[in-house]
C-alpha cells in the first residue's frame, strides 16, 4: 500500500518524506486555506513547491463545479508538474471531466466518494484514483472502512485499473483497516503516519537494551 501525507504544510510534507515511506500528497481547497495560501497563482506555486519536495504524485483539486471550469481549471493544473494529479468531485460535471481528461492523457483523482455507485462510474470513466472519505462516513455511523473493502471487491472483479486511495483517514487504526482492506492507497496526516511507529513493548524493549549495555560499559 502507498503512503500519501494529507496536508499542504511543507515542513510535515518535508518530514514525512524524510522518513523515506511517502509516495504522495494528497491537497484540497481547505487544507490550503488552513496554511493561509491566497490567490489563484499561489496556490500553484504552492502545488509547485510540493512537487519539488516529493517524487510522487501530488493531487491538486478543481475549484470550478461546472464541466468547462474544470476542463480549463484542470488543464492549467495538469501543466505546471508532470507529479500532478488533477483532482475532480464525483458529480455529474466532475464524471463528464475526468472522461475528458481520461481521453486527454491528464491523470485523476475522483474525490468525495461515499458509494460504490459512485466509485463504479469514477473508474468507469477512467480516474486514475478513487477517494472514499472513510472518516467522514464514520461521522454519520456509516462504516467507512466496510466501504473501501467493497469497492477494492469491485474493482478486482471486474479488472478496474483505477486506484482505490483511502482519505479522511482519522488516525492510524484507520491505516490498519485500510491496509486489511486491499486498499491500494492511504492519505493520511503526519500523526497518524507517525503513530505505526508507537508501540510499547518496543521503548521497552530499546531501554532495556540501553541499560543492558550501560551495565557492561559503564
Amino acid at each position: 500500500m502507498k503512503f500519501f501525507i494529507d496536508t499542504a504544510n511543507l515542513d510535515q510534507i518535508r518530514e514525512a518524506n524524510d522518513l523515506g515511506v511517502l509516495d504522495g500528497v494528497t491537497t484540497n481547497p481547505s487544507l490550503m486555506a488552513k496554511e493561509n495560501i491566497r490567490g489563484a497563482e499561489n496556490v500553484k506555486k504552492h502545488y509547485v513547491d510540493i512537487c519539488n519536495i516529493v517524487k510522487g504524485d501530488v493531487s491538486a483539486e478543481v475549484i470550478a463545479t461546472d464541466y468547462e471550469g474544470m476542463i480549463r481549471e484542470g488543464k492549467e493544473l495538469a501543466a505546471l508538474h508532470p507529479q500532478i494529479v488533477v483532482k475532480v468531485p464525483c458529480t455529474k460535471d466532475g464524471i463528464k471531466a475526468i472522461k475528458y481528461f481520461t481521453d486527454h492523457g491528464i491523470r485523476t483523482n475522483c474525490t468525495l466518494v461515499f458509494s460504490v455507485g459512485q466509485a463504479l462510474l469514477a473508474a468507469k470513466a477512467g480516474a486514475t484514483y478513487v477517494s472514499p472519505f472513510i472518516g467522514r462516513l464514520d461521522d454519520v455511523s456509516t462504516d467507512g472502512v466496510e466501504l473501501i473493502r467493497q469497492i477494492v471487491d469491485v474493482y478486482n472483479y471486474y479488472e478496474f485499473g483505477t486506484q482505490v486511495l483511502a482519505a479522511s483517514i482519522r488516525h492510524t487504526m484507520h491505516i490498519i483497516q485500510c491496509l486489511e482492506a486491499g486498499a491500494d492507497v492511504a492519505t493520511c496526516p503526519l500523526n497518524a503516519i507517525l503513530g505505526l511507529l508507537n508501540h510499547p513493548l518496543t521503548d521497552i524493549g530499546l531501554q532495556k537494551f540501553l541499560d543492558d549495555y550501560k551495565k557492561v560499559n559503564g
